[in-house]
């Protein structure tokens, strides 16, 4: 079953991760106050890109977040994904809220708050500590 999925950033994280869930089928409404970032997408007919604050209660009801099945905060800065995925859990109620959190001390307070932490910074560790065996 498509769910509708709101993806705050676009840079190459959040261009790859949209790319794959629009092959899995999902609806995609992807987020970035850069329009030069949109460039790294395929057009698609279950694609929508905005230029906008990803950040804001506005910028997000903009988005359709009020019917969305998944938030995903992959923006580079992690207070902007720490803000725009309390607004989508806490004031929209989205189910589910994945936010991308480059300083992993923080996860188990993003957890605390109902969020879905994903540090690309600890999965790049662990990848090295491996290699390095």
């Amino acid at each position: 079953m498509a769910r509708k999925v709101v993806v705050l950033g676009c840079g190459r994280l959040g261009a790859m991760v949209t790319q794959s869930l629009l092959d899995q089928g999902d609806s995609v409404v992807v987020l970035d106050h850069v329009t030069e970032n949109f460039r790294r997408l395929r057009s698609h007919e279950n694609l929508q890109m905005l230029v906008l604050d990803g950040a804001s209660a506005d910028g997000l009801r903009r988005a359709g977040i009020e019917d969305a099945d998944v938030f995903v905060a992959l923006a580079a800065q992690d207070t902007t994904n720490a803000l725009a995925a309390q607004i989508a859990r806490i004031t929209f109620n989205v189910p589910n809220v994945v936010c991308r959190l480059n300083d992993p001390i923080r996860r188990d307070m993003y957890r605390g708050l109902g969020l879905k932490p994903v540090s690309p910074t600890q999965i790049a560790a662990d990848m090295v500590l491996e290699a390095g065996r």
